[in-house]
């Protein structure tokens, strides 16, 4: 073989493999940019938030347009009443529900400090884990785990069932909060359970954070009137791996836990502060201040930016760069951007293609900001016919799906200037988070799953 032509072929095998080399970290890094259910199949709704923890369902294409008569594949009626988000894994569609058991007595009154607008507790309750199959509609099997007299009524739009389930993808986890931790088999079977004892919320309003997985880590958050603390148990046994207290009262927004060049943190919103937790330790990595009382939406991270709302006795939008970010944060260059004007309340965010959108209060007027900036684009745009949102608004295919609690679902486009697509109403009361996978739509109101799905 000429030496001219050994060395050029020896050349070209080095470059082959700095190439692969260069491919493989680059794949790598973009995966640790990811949450933790990305790894699974987008073709799932893992969480209340969806695969990316942002509110959308990549890949999906669901209906425009539906009614009672219209895209319906089916609905089921579901015992009891929760407000929880119904999740999908493979076939099955998992939620959790609370029901009336045994003979009522005469209505307790709510004991809560500044308890009002509560309802009253008037009989025992069964906590239930329901699965339904997600192409029949059947409900496959339903389990009681736990059965008590409530020490708090809740909210009189609330539920006592209203912190949604999470997955691994090996095994579902239900959480209701006083009422006990529940680690159930995709078939129903008892893995493990925990308590951590009794949870007094604010004015009696009710529990309702969800938990939130990455590995095997499964992380609560239990922000109350009392000692507040957040904590991480081992997914295959429920052992705790660490609990740190947190100087918060009541909040009802869930943790989100995301990767960010290899570290992991879990994030958990608060009046006080928001902060990051290393998810191997528990050691607080970052904290800023700013939010209001009665924190309820949930932050949303995306490409080292991490987004936090409020709106209660004050307004308030957070846009925090995460990278590099250590101990308090609070009016630092890390706060890269904020607004107090038209934040959320009860709803959280949803992030689509660089752009953040968000409704003001729970009310019918949505915002949507350019997630570098914080600059309005175009500025507030109102949902015509929509009243009380308590759902959070989901997206798919360039669209926004925001349902409020009338039966009403408007479907908004993405574009530069959005439009309003459709008006959609059913015959049900809406609280819960839809869920979108593939071709569907996963709508749970008061007493019915709905699959919105077009009929071919």
């Amino acid at each position: 073989m000429p030496r001219k032509f050994c060395f050029h072929w020896k050349v070209a095998i080095c470059f082959g493999l700095m190439f692969l080399a260069f491919a493989s970290t680059a794949i790598a890094q973009t995966a640790h940019k990811e949450p933790p259910s990305q790894s699974q199949s987008r073709s799932h709704w893992q969480s209340w938030r969806g695969p990316l923890g942002t509110g959308e369902a990549p890949n999906a294409d669901p209906p425009i347009k539906w009614s009672e008569t219209e895209n319906v594949a089916w609905k089921s009626e579901i015992p009891g009443l929760g407000h929880s988000s119904p999740i999908v894994l493979n076939d099955m569609v998992y939620l959790t529900s609370a029901r009336k058991i045994g003979e009522p007595f005469a209505p307790r009154p709510d004991t809560a400090p500044g308890a009002h607008d509560n309802l009253k507790v008037d009989s025992e309750f069964e906590f239930l884990a329901i699965a339904v199959n997600r192409h029949t509609g059947e409900i496959a099997w339903q389990k009681s785990l736990h059965s008590a007299i409530p020490h708090e009524g809740a909210h009189f739009t609330g539920s006592l069932a209203s912190a949604s389930p999470v997955t691994d993808g090996k095994n579902v986890f239900f959480f209701f909060g006083t009422y006990g931790f529940y680690c159930l088999s995709p078939s129903g079977e008892l893995v493990w359970k925990k308590s951590f004892g009794r949870m007094d919320t604010k004015h009696g309003h009710g529990e309702g954070s969800s938990p939130a997985v990455f590995g095997d880590t499964v992380v609560v958050n239990w922000d109350h009137e009392g000692q507040s603390f957040i904590a991480a148990l081992d997914t295959k046994t429920g052992a705790e791996k660490w609990k740190k207290l947190r100087n918060e009262v009541t909040s009802w927004a869930s943790p989100i836990i995301y990767e960010h060049r290899g570290q992991v943190q879990v994030v958990a919103a608060g009046s006080d502060k928001v902060r990051a937790y290393e998810l191997a330790s528990g050691d607080v990595i970052w904290e800023c201040g700013g939010l209001s009382n009665n924190v309820c939406a949930t932050p949303i991270y995306a490409d080292g930016m991490l987004f936090a709302g409020s709106s209660y006795d004050i307004k308030q939008m957070l846009a925090i760069n995460v990278d590099g970010a250590r101990g308090d944060i609070t009016s630092t260059d890390h706060v890269v951007w904020s607004t107090n004007r038209r934040t959320p309340y009860v709803p959280s965010p949803v992030l689509v293609d660089e752009t953040l959108y968000f409704l003001a209060h729970y009310q019918g007027v949505m915002t949507a900001v350019d997630t570098k900036t914080g600059d309005a684009k175009p500025g507030a745009f109102r949902l015509e016919g929509l009243r009380d949102i308590y759902s959070s608004p989901v997206a798919a295919n360039h669209r926004i799906y925001i349902t409020d609690r009338m039966g009403f679902t408007v479907v908004v486009s993405t574009e530069s200037n959005p439009e309003i697509l459709s008006v959609n109403r059913l015959n049900e009361r809406f609280s819960a988070t839809a869920a979108i996978v593939d071709d569907s739509i996963f709508l749970r109101g008061e007493s019915t799953l709905y699959c919105i799905r077009e009929k071919k």
